[in-house]
């Protein structure tokens, strides 16, 4: 079962209750946008120019907030950070309750929430590894993202129900009206975190910086370890060619009818991420974790690809289920090599290419899911883009072999 020791440090478990309340309301706001866009616009593509609208900012604000996380305290970059994705999701709740119908307004409203989301993430992963112990990170991550994506089930199956029950102009404001109101737990746990200032670098050593200096030193560092290097790349695979999202409101509208089935397709992959988080116990214990990271993708990708080809609606959950299992595997592992793998020194600017790659490839999938099936069609991009990113996965694995041969060192990430 699902290791619950980190739950004993206060600080972590105020700070789990905060992410777990706010990632819930957020996944109102993640299906009303695509869902109202599709209602305006009624075109997958502009529902994949979404992808775009977020991907431009968390390019340049996650590496920038990763760089600004490494030189200031972390606390004070959590709460400036989140007053400003707090306020976008309002813009999101007047808009909606105004009644304008512009999918370039949502466009624009998604890169804000994008750029506020970009910067406050990598401090919010790099505080991690400094409020518990380096043995229990691996928990940790599990335990955030296991509860985050609770709330990834429970949050779409309500949208979805509200989408049902309303029509989709009083369905979205609720939504909205949701995720404004519990963002205020996040606030609080902020709140109450202690002060996170940078480490003391050591004599001789460059100060860090949050210009491009800063950032470049950080990039530099990176492309000089394969192991982190490859887990990146993977990851981009995965989410380019396998993230189905962008392709939802369009099935649920044509294969089932609209309605509550679009919060179950939003649901599906976060209900295999509970399921496989509530049962995640061996995780800690496996210390081939690049392989291990590589099994994931793989089976991610495989899962994606049978549930594009599924035609009933429980085929296709189930199916978005297993590849949701494969995923929180393969999240834990991606976050945790980092996190101990990289030095506190530079673990910031290293958590913001990561918020780049982990934040971005969704996005990028979206635009590549809408723009395939407008070209092609919707099963074509589904699951053929499920079956290539397996096949890409275990191509990179097999040509660069460093990932498969990664064991953690305990005690050499405790020294760093």
């Amino acid at each position: 079962m699902i290791d619950t020791r980190p739950l004993s440090v206060p600080t972590f478990r105020r700070t789990w209750i905060g992410n777990g309340a706010s990632y819930f309301g957020f996944q109102f706001t993640a299906v009303a946008v695509p869902v109202q866009m599709f209602a305006i616009t009624d075109s997958p593509t502009w529902v994949g120019l979404l992808g775009v609208a977020g991907l431009v900012p968390l390019l340049i604000f996650g590496l920038w907030g990763g760089a600004v996380a490494d030189v200031v305290d972390r606390r004070r970059l959590l709460l400036a950070s989140s007053v400003l994705t707090w306020v976008t999701t309002v813009g999101l709740l007047v808009q909606a309750l105004l009644g304008v119908r512009s999918g370039h307004l949502l466009l624009a409203l998604t890169a804000v929430q994008s750029a506020g989301f970009a910067i406050s993430s990598p401090a919010r992963q790099a505080i991690i590894p400094r409020i518990v112990p380096a043995a229990l990170v691996p928990a940790a991550n599990t335990l955030n993202y296991t509860t985050t994506t609770a709330g990834g089930v429970l949050g779409p199956l309500t949208a979805g129900l509200i989408m049902g029950i309303w029509s989709t102009g009083a369905g979205v404001v609720v939504a909205y009206a949701v995720d404004a109101l519990l963002f205020t737990v996040t606030f609080w746990a902020t709140w109450r975190l202690p002060a996170i200032p940078p480490v003391e670098h050591a004599e001789g050593e460059e100060r860090p910086t949050a210009g491009l200096r800063g950032i470049a030193a950080g990039l530099r560092y990176l492309v000089t370890q394969p192991v982190l290097l490859l887990s990146f790349a993977i990851d981009l695979i995965a989410m380019v060619f396998a993230m189905p999202r962008a392709l939802f409101p369009a099935v649920a509208e044509e294969q089932f009818g609209g309605g509550a089935a679009v919060g179950w397709l939003y649901s599906a992959i976060a209900i295999g991420s509970v399921l496989g988080g509530l049962t995640s116990g061996w995780i800690g214990r496996v210390r081939r974790q690049g392989l291990a990271l590589v099994v994931a993708v793989v089976g991610w990708g495989v899962a994606i690809g049978f549930s594009g080809l599924a035609n009933q609606l429980w085929l296709m959950v189930l199916l978005l289920a297993v590849a949701g299992a494969a995923d929180l595997v393969s999240a834990v592992y991606r976050q945790s090599i980092m996190q101990t793998f990289a030095p506190d020194r530079l673990r910031g600017r290293l958590q913001g290419v990561f918020t780049v790659v982990v934040a971005g490839g969704p996005r990028l999938g979206d635009l590549r899911a809408g723009a395939t099936a407008d070209l092609t069609s919707v099963t074509a991009s589904w699951a053929g883009g499920g079956f290539a990113a397996a096949g890409l996965a275990v191509l990179l694995a097999a040509a660069s072999p460093a990932l498969i041969r990664y064991r953690p060192d305990r005690d050499e990430s405790e020294d760093r």
